[in-house]
């Protein structure tokens, strides 16, 4: 799943993790711990905002 931060573009995915901030590919969003920063614009997690997934039929492709 993705998150995307409010105040700037930066989007995190969790598949992907962050690893050039220490966090590993596959670590939840859930599981970053609230002192977590964005690391373009220093938001606090909580200004981040879940983006859903839309399938269409393209979406296998």
């Amino acid at each position: 799943m993705r998150h995307q931060c409010r105040d700037c573009i930066y989007i995190y995915n969790s598949e992907k993790g962050d690893p050039q901030n220490g966090i590993a590919p596959t670590t939840k969003f859930e599981e970053l711990p609230e002192s977590c920063l964005c690391p373009h614009c220093g938001a606090k997690k909580a200004r981040f905002k879940s983006l859903k997934q839309k399938r269409t039929k393209y979406s296998d492709f």
